[in-house]
């Protein structure tokens, strides 16, 4: 098993949404950029939901969910995992990043989506009793995996609505 490494948060000191990963995959790792896997639908959906092309350069739809105040990271800050899949990590290896000084660094943010499973048992198992913080809602949206296939754009697209209302 390899030893991985999650990035820096996407994020600016306004932003009131947090939209939580469990732990870039191989592409997202060999790019150095969240949802790097072409048939990730992350940057899709949120291009439809800010109005932004999704293939425009990265440094733009980062700057996009910015100006969304929507911050974006793992809740993992490392482990260990054979390849990409959630599944594959080893739960004796995880790290969380430090989110007692994120939320610290960002009081604005009353709302934390889950890109998926993995990142919300990870963040309640880990992260929340740490944190103690009760204002937040929480919310897990279907992940934007190509390994969630079992659940259409569609559907998937009508779900991550909520984080622009």
């Amino acid at each position: 098993m390899r030893h991985v490494q999650s990035f820096a948060p996407i994020e600016d000191a306004d932003a009131k949404t947090l939209i939580l990963g469990s732990m870039p995959g191989e592409a997202s790792l060999r790019a150095g950029q969240y949802y790097a896997h072409p048939q990730n639908l992350f940057w899709r959906i949120m291009g439809e939901l800010l109005g932004t092309d999704p293939a425009s350069p990265y440094e733009q739809r980062t700057q996009t969910l910015k100006s969304a105040r929507i911050a974006l990271w793992d809740v993992l800050r490392s482990c260990r995992r054979k390849g990409s899949l959630d599944s594959n990590i080893d739960h004796e290896s995880l790290a969380p990043n430090d989110f007692a000084a994120f939320f610290r660094c960002h009081p604005k943010i009353t709302r934390v989506f889950f890109n998926g499973a993995k990142a919300e048992e990870c963040y309640r198992r880990h992260v929340r009793p740490v944190t103690g913080i009760e204002s937040i809602e929480y919310l897990r949206l279907p992940s934007t995996s190509p390994a969630n296939a079992s659940i259409s754009y569609g559907r998937k697209l009508e779900a991550w609505q909520a984080v622009t209302r």
